[in-house]
């Protein structure tokens, strides 16, 4: 366990992930004086680093002796964090000190108050450590992003989210909101009539407003039987203006949900981007994260979905899966790009707290999580080859490698909800159990306001929910 004791709560978060991505093996704890911890042991163990915040500085006290900050602001102090650990370790990130999930935000903000590429590049690597690599990658999709939402209205258009939080099973990484479909196969009428409440509130709130996008998620949004997707997407249709709308995208997600009768419910309701999601097309690891259907089924969901007629097919897949290597990774691209998607999603395995993959660690180790500098490259040089290029990018805390989840997408076929979820840069409204909505006003101000994750209790407190909505979209 690595233990970093603070003098006062401040930048715990920061702190946190900055050791664990120097120390991904760790169990990490940032002890300050107000925290309360149960585990007497976790109090007593003697810590190896202490910060103590003053008026003016800051002292960082380890295992290489005493650094002095001479600010407390959260650049200063990051930036010397991460030398003290670079030092120590002898490594570097391929994100410096950066901490946030946006990194390319950093590059879109400059970009508008007119810096140039070169100020941009230089600012990553010099102040936050940046490695040229990912600067550049950073850079070049900022550049990307910027013209692909140039034609989005943010004050007088939205985004529309609805999270069907159905699954077929539960995967061994997934820390999402997901409930078995089996269990819940009775309750999926009285979960769409909630949902229903919420698509007439948001319609009605929402009427001088256009939509720019929207995005059915999970779970497993295909674990709804045709007649439920057709239930659902009329719903829509009748309640909203679809008139404007610049894409419409369903993760129809696990090949073992995806029937022709589906898709052709999908098709016939003006859905334009459908996912397939493989994550891998080895069978043994498929069998080992718990995904019930082989990769022949995935070939053929795939084939299905074309002669569906989809013409935007978004693959996924992850690296640092349990027990793949590179040669792995290079056979899942060599499958993936026989079926020639239109854009793919490359995630590097992020270890999530409430995921059963953290049992498997524990079992197995860390070092069975292999995502390097080369997979990385495996990933982007197989996109390259089908014509994509990278358009949005995020990261999560844990990634295996310290790395970052990158969408590629050939010309036309580049997922703008994915980008503005991302950028933060237009209201989305979010529908159904586990769901975030988030207003972002024209001063760049952002406000949240969530839906309770548990289907039950979401069904139950619809009234609740909509009551919610209404504080934060009302004028």
């Amino acid at each position: 366990m690595y233990v970093v004791k603070i003098s006062r709560a401040k930048y715990e978060y920061e702190i946190h992930a900055l050791v664990k991505a120097f120390y991904p093996e760790e169990d990490v704890k940032v002890l300050s004086p107000e925290s309360v911890v149960k585990d007497r042991a976790v109090r007593e163990t003697t810590p190896r680093l202490e910060i103590f915040y003053g008026d003016d500085h800051v002292e960082i006290r380890g295992e290489t002796g005493k650094r002095e900050v001479l600010s407390e602001r959260k650049e200063e102090f990051g930036a010397a964090l991460y030398q003290y650990f670079s030092d120590l370790t002898g490594r570097k990130l391929p994100w410096g000190n950066l901490t946030g999930i946006r990194p390319t935000k950093i590059a879109m903000t400059m970009l508008e108050e007119g810096k140039s590429g070169q100020e941009i590049l230089r600012f990553l690597r010099e102040r936050h450590f940046v490695s040229e690599e990912k600067a550049l990658l950073g850079l070049d999709i900022a550049r990307r992003e910027r013209a692909i939402l140039a034609p989005i209205d943010y004050e007088n258009g939205y985004s529309l989210y609805i999270g069907i939080p159905f699954c077929p099973t539960t995967c061994l990484y997934c820390s999402f909101t997901s409930f078995p479909i089996v269990s819940w196969r009775e309750r999926v009428g009285d979960y769409l009539a909630a949902l229903e409440r919420e698509i007439d509130f948001t319609a009605e709130v929402y009427r001088d407003k256009k939509i720019d996008t929207i995005y059915i998620g999970g779970g497993t949004p295909t674990t709804l039987e045709p007649e439920e997707l057709e239930r659902l997407l009329g719903r829509l249709k009748e309640a909203f203006d679809l008139t404007g709308l610049k894409e419409f995208t369903v993760e129809a997600g696990r090949a073992d949900s995806i029937t022709a009768e589906k898709l052709a419910v999908l098709k016939a309701h003006g859905v334009t981007r459908i996912s397939v999601n493989p994550q891998t097309m080895k069978d043994e690891t498929l069998r080992l994260i718990g995904r019930q259907h082989t990769v022949a089924q995935v070939r053929e969901a795939f084939h299905l979905a074309r002669r569906a007629g989809f013409a935007n097919i978004n693959m996924d897949m992850i690296l640092g899966l349990p027990g793949e290597q590179e040669a792995d990774v290079a056979a899942t691209m060599e499958a993936i790009g026989e079926l020639a998607p239109d854009s793919l999603t490359v995630h590097s395995l992020a270890v999530k707290r409430a995921s059963r993959l953290r049992d498997w660690i524990e079992e197995h180790g860390i070092s069975m999580l292999l995502n390097t500098e080369e997979t990385m490259r495996i990933a982007a040089d197989g996109a390259e080859a089908m014509g994509m290029k990278p358009y949005y990018l995020y990261r999560q805390k844990n990634m295996a490698g310290n790395f970052e989840n990158v969408g590629y997408a050939r010309e036309g076929c580049f997922g703008i909800y994915n980008i503005l979820i991302m950028e933060e840069k237009q209201t989305i409204v979010a529908l159904g159990a586990g769901t975030i909505s988030k207003r972002v006003y024209p001063d760049g101000r952002i406000e949240r306001r969530e839906n309770v994750k548990d289907v039950a209790q979401y069904i139950e407190r619809i009234d609740e929910m909509i009551e919610r909505k209404r504080v934060l979209l009302g004028d």
